[in-house]
C-alpha cells in the first residue's frame, strides 16, 4: 500500500488523469469500432467485404499466381511497420534514464520541465505503445501467411464443379483471415496514432489530453467519415 502512494505521488493528479483517459479513449475507440461497423460500415468492414470476394474469384481461376502476389504484396505493410518500429523501441530504450535527453526536451519551447524519472515515465508510455504494436504487426504478418497458405492449397476450379465443393465455405475461410491480418494491421496503425498522442504529454498533461481526443477525432472520420468509404459503399 505504502508502495502504491508512493507511486501515485510521484505525478499530480492532472497528469494520472490524462493517462487513464488515454487508455480509456484507446480502449474505448476500438470497442465503439467494433460494435458500430455491425450497424454502419466501416472502412475495414467495407475492404474486408472486398477480401471475401477476392477469395470467391480466386475459386474460378486455375492459375493463382496473382493470387499469392496480392497477399505477398499485402503483407510488406506489417513487415515494414514492424521492422521501424524495432528501430524505435531501440532508440527509446537508448534515451531512457539518460540526463541528455531529459535536458534536450527542457530546451523544447512550452514543454514542460519535469525530473529525469518523470521523464522516463513518459518514454515508458511510449515503450509500451511501440512494443504493443510490434506484436500486432508481426501477428498480422503471419496471418497474411495462413491466407497465402489457403490460396494455395485451394482445390482447382474444375474440382468445385466435379466433386461438389463448396466455393462459399472456401470464401468465406480465406476472406476471413486475410480480413484479420487487416484488422491485425490495423490495430497497429493505431497504436501508432495514439503513440502521437502520447508525445503530447512531454509538453504538459493538457496537450496529452487535448491530443488524445484529436487522435480518437481523426480515426473516427477516417473509419466512418471518409470519402474512400463512400466510393467502396457506392
Amino acid at each position: 500500500m505504502e508502495m502504491t502512494f508512493k507511486v501515485l505521488t510521484l505525478l499530480p493528479w492532472i497528469d494520472w488523469a490524462a493517462v487513464v483517459i488515454f487508455f480509456g479513449s484507446w480502449a474505448g475507440y476500438a470497442h465503439f469500432a467494433r460494435m458500430r461497423a455491425d450497424s454502419h460500415r466501416s472502412v475495414l468492414g467495407a475492404t474486408n467485404a472486398v477480401r471475401r470476394e477476392w477469395m470467391l474469384q480466386t475459386t474460378y481461376r486455375e492459375v493463382r499466381v496473382i493470387d499469392g502476389v496480392v497477399i505477398q504484396n499485402l503483407s510488406t505493410s506489417p513487415s515494414f511497420f514492424a521492422s521501424t518500429t524495432i528501430l524505435i523501441i531501440g532508440g527509446l530504450l537508448a534515451v531512457l534514464g539518460t540526463d541528455k535527453a531529459t535536458e534536450l526536451v527542457r530546451d523544447l519551447p512550452f514543454a514542460a520541465r519535469t525530473t529525469t524519472l518523470i521523464f522516463d515515465l513518459k518514454l515508458i508510455l511510449l515503450l509500451g505503445i511501440f512494443v504493443y504494436v510490434f506484436f500486432r504487426f508481426t501477428w498480422s504478418m503471419r496471418q497474411y501467411t495462413f491466407g497465402a497458405l489457403l490460396v494455395a492449397a485451394a482445390p482447382e476450379a474444375e474440382r468445385f464443379l466435379s466433386e461438389g465443393l463448396s466455393r462459399e465455405a472456401f470464401a468465406d475461410k480465406a476472406g476471413r483471415i486475410v480480413g484479420l491480418a487487416a484488422e491485425t494491421f490495423n490495430d497497429g496503425l493505431r497504436g501508432y496514432y495514439f503513440a502521437f498522442a502520447a508525445i503530447g504529454w512531454f509538453f504538459s498533461p493538457i496537450v496529452f489530453l487535448v491530443a488524445t481526443m484529436g487522435v480518437v477525432y481523426i480515426l473516427y472520420q477516417r473509419e466512418f467519415r471518409s470519402e474512400v468509404l463512400s466510393v467502396l459503399n457506392s
